[in-house]
């Protein structure tokens, strides 16, 4: 809303300083300035108000040491985060771009799923919350519609390298296109994948064996895979969320890194240089991704060990949820099992434990099991080692897998 005011004024007063307002780089210091101040302001008064509610938190004796110290800390604080990312976004990015609109709309549905989920557990006293079945439904609801967008919508397109098109160079302000990339703007469901020469892979090549026109069946593919990956990373993320910290310090590593792939996926300079595929118009998604980075690092200022609240399913469903819808309209939700290796171990370690618990139980007629306790956070804590530790680890891991996924754009 502000980059419109602004711009305004800019063309039509030349009010000084208003035109700073088109630089992407200004209007994401801005959404992360403002998303920190809205997270620890309106933190605050969301954590007071839910302890005078007493909207706390129902903990089961697990036996893990200082669980049960946890006991009644208030829960459905992802809506500060929610709040400090819709803000500074509806403030700072252009709201007429057709990817700050899925991210916009990500973040309320699956908010919208959460808080429901969480709802019912603490003003229902339903400790089952929603039913599995329908947040699963949800998920794949937005994964519908996520893919249907990114394949049918007309504004979602790519710039493809070009050889025979004349190399210009970029003049000293940056300003000058390289004509390395075509003019032609293409609508392709291409994406990015790690360790492979030309680094780019058609999900529509799946389908040749039909034969001409196969392209315009990519959906049959595509979405499928779309929806698959938003259920996966959201409820990774949801797993993730069972010590102090953990889900909201790993997403906000993960949005960082985002952030990086969208501003130089976004750039025609440095897609040129790095030689990736160049989106068009998806470099406004730094703005939303530093409201994103933001937020998480605010609220990890109250969910901290010892937590003064826990985020609950509206702040886990909505992080994953959101890196996985940005992650795939950057193209790069291939490079998710690198970049979310903390959410995938957590998921595997729970399939894997159920799994052979099953297996064991039925074949030998005891159930046993591959970790101490699942997911995998839980494990390293059965065998004794303090929570503060075991986060700090998993953010180091975090760390790692971060920087591994940008240099897989150079490693091939």
């Amino acid at each position: 809303m502000l980059y419109y005011l602004f711009k305004y004024l800019h063309e039509t007063y030349q009010l000084p300083g208003a035109g700073v307002f088109e630089y992407l780089s200004f209007r994401a210091a801005m959404a992360v300035i403002t998303s920190l101040i809205i997270s620890l302001l309106f933190g605050n008064r969301w954590i007071n108000y839910l302890n005078s509610k007493q909207v706390g938190e129902t903990i089961r004796d697990l036996g893990l040491e200082g669980q049960l110290e946890k006991q009644g800390t208030p829960t459905m604080g992802g809506l500060i985060i929610l709040a400090s990312i819709l803000v500074p976004a509806l403030l700072f990015a252009k709201l007429d771009n057709i990817y700050i609109i899925m991210m916009l709309f990500t973040t309320t549905w699956l908010g919208a799923l959460g808080f429901l989920d969480d709802y019912i557990k603490v003003f229902k006293k339903n400790k089952e919350g929603l039913n599995g079945k329908y947040k699963l439904a949800g998920q794949m609801v937005l994964g519908l519609i996520i893919g249907l967008v990114m394949f049918f919508n007309s504004n979602v397109v790519t710039r493809e390298k070009s050889r025979s098109v004349e190399h210009i160079s970029v003049n000293a302000n940056g300003n000058s296109p390289s004509s390395n990339f075509s003019v032609e703007e293409k609508h392709s469901v291409k994406t990015t994948i790690p360790f492979f020469k030309n680094n780019e892979f058609d999900y529509a090549v799946l389908l040749k064996w039909i034969g001409d026109g196969y392209e315009k069946w990519a959906f049959l593919i595509f979405i499928p895979i779309v929806i698959f990956i938003i259920a996966g990373v959201s409820n990774g993320a949801n797993l993730t969320d069972g010590m102090d910290g953990l889900a909201t310090g790993t997403s906000a590593i993960i949005g960082i890194t985002l952030g990086i792939l969208a501003w130089v996926s976004g750039n025609i300079v440095f897609a040129d240089y790095l030689n990736i595929m160049y989106l068009p118009n998806v470099g406004e998604l730094t703005i939303f991704i530093a409201a994103f980075v933001g937020a998480t690092v605010g609220f990890l200022w109250f969910n901290t060990y010892p937590a003064q609240v826990f985020m609950g399913d509206t702040g886990s469903l909505s992080l994953g949820g959101i890196i996985a819808v940005f992650a795939i309209i950057i193209r790069k939700e291939l490079l998710i099992p690198i970049l979310c290796g903390i959410f995938l171990a957590e998921s595997i370690s729970v399939i894997l434990q159920v799994s052979w618990f099953k297996y064991t139980r039925k074949k030998y007629g005891e159930g046993r099991r591959i970790f101490l306790m699942s997911p995998l956070h839980h494990h390293y804590q059965k065998k004794g080692y303090p929570e503060p530790k075991i986060v700090l680890r998993f953010f180091i891991i975090g760390i790692a897998l971060a920087i591994t996924t940008i240099i897989t754009l150079k490693i091939r």
